[in-house]
């Protein structure tokens, strides 16, 4: 392969791409803005890596959602989309994590504090296939038995798609009516509350922590709040993303003010980027609790990627104050191109690199400043 990786598939892509030593871009950054809008950031990420590392990179569709990495000795197919974006984690365990009744389970059998919950299909395929107590019908038995208000979301779901509190019967009829139409499953768990954070664990170790916030809507002078909310479910839903029942969460009086310009209005619920939630760098008050669970759930997953939820919650007793609300094995980093913390994209995907022989261990290592995730999670 030599000095330079020729690409064998540059003719059906209109941006070939050679990467190697002496052709490198500085940041993700530059290289984002010479890139479509489709374009996916797990090949963003990958070439950027690519390059930094010296190895070879080769798109295999005008997409980017097929591509490689290279070696002098080996090639690894990378996809983007839904992809595991992590192969250094198996995919047993990556389906243990992705099921977050599974994860619950294994977490709970670890004695790690979790939201916990119980799990319901939400069709009749494959009912004489599964034990009792898991239909659509129970799911309104286990809501009574758990106070009549509850945080659902789809087993398998992802992006905090139709995750949501409900708090009535009725709610939740018209919630599993919804979601049936593009899941086959929910997971109904007790409400926990608190501080929320994303803690990347890498190897067994920190790589930063993030604090969740809720999304925000500002006001123009014009619209009234109601109109605000739809707005924004609108422009949701035009991305992919569930609305939420956002409007009970309010006084109805506040629903029909006209916000002033200026003036905003955080939204209850779902904290998630996808859904318009933000993320800036912060410890929890005891990281080292936070820290030690977040390293614990992440092994007794056996993953050696994950980005780990936890509420912070400091009105619980000590035993509750940290719960894992749930474990990624395929966690979006797109907070760190947006914070310009290229160095730590770079770490994950040397580890990644790493895993799949393409780059030895020792290699890259100079190339590399400590994480330091302390001292970042303060700013």
């Amino acid at each position: 392969m030599g000095g330079q990786a020729k690409s064998v598939n540059s003719h059906r892509s209109p941006w070939p791409i050679f990467a190697t030593k002496y052709t490198r871009m500085n940041t993700i950054a530059s290289l984002r803005a010479s890139r479509p809008a489709f374009y996916p950031d797990q090949a963003v990420y990958a070439e950027f890596a690519a390059r930094h590392f010296g190895l070879g990179f080769e798109l295999h569709d005008h997409t980017g959602l097929v591509f490689s990495v290279m070696s002098e000795t080996r090639r690894f197919h990378f996809g983007g989309g839904k992809c595991p974006a992590y192969p250094q984690n198996d995919s047993t365990s990556a389906y243990l994590a992705a099921d977050k009744y599974f994860a619950s389970v294994v977490l709970s059998a670890a004695s790690i504090p979790n939201a916990g919950g119980n799990y319901f299909f939400l069709n009749e395929r494959f009912r004489k296939l599964r034990s009792l107590g898991h239909d659509a019908g129970d799911a309104m038995l286990y809501f009574r038995s758990i106070g009549s208000t509850a945080f659902v979301k789809p087993l398998t779901g992802s992006r905090g798609d139709f995750a949501q509190t409900v708090s009535s019967e009725a709610e939740l009829t018209r919630y599993i009516a919804e979601v049936s139409r593009y899941h086959d499953s929910i997971l109904m768990q007790r409400v926990y509350a608190g501080r929320e954070y994303r803690i990347f664990v890498l190897d067994g170790e920190i790589l930063y922590c993030a604090r969740k916030h809720a999304p925000v809507i500002s006001g123009d002078g014009r619209r009234t709040v109601r109109e605000l909310i739809a707005d924004y479910a609108r422009e949701l839903e035009r991305n992919g993303t569930s609305s939420t029942a956002t409007f009970h969460a309010l006084a109805a009086p506040d629903l029909d003010r006209i916000l002033p310009s200026g003036e905003s209005i955080g939204l209850p619920g779902r904290q998630n980027r996808n859904a318009g939630g933000s993320m800036v760098f912060e410890n929890p008050r005891d990281p080292d609790a936070a820290f030690r669970l977040a390293t614990q759930a992440a092994s007794a997953l056996n993953l050696r990627a994950a980005g780990v939820d936890i509420f912070e919650d400091d009105a619980a007793d000590k035993a509750g104050r940290i719960r894992i609300i749930e474990v990624n094995a395929n966690p979006a980093i797109r907070l760190l191109e947006d914070s310009g913390r290229d160095d730590l994209v770079l770490r994950i995907w040397r580890s990644t690199f790493v895993a799949v022989g393409l780059l030895d261990a020792q290699a890259g290592m100079t190339k590399l400043a400590p994480a330091n995730h302390h001292d970042e999670s303060r700013r």
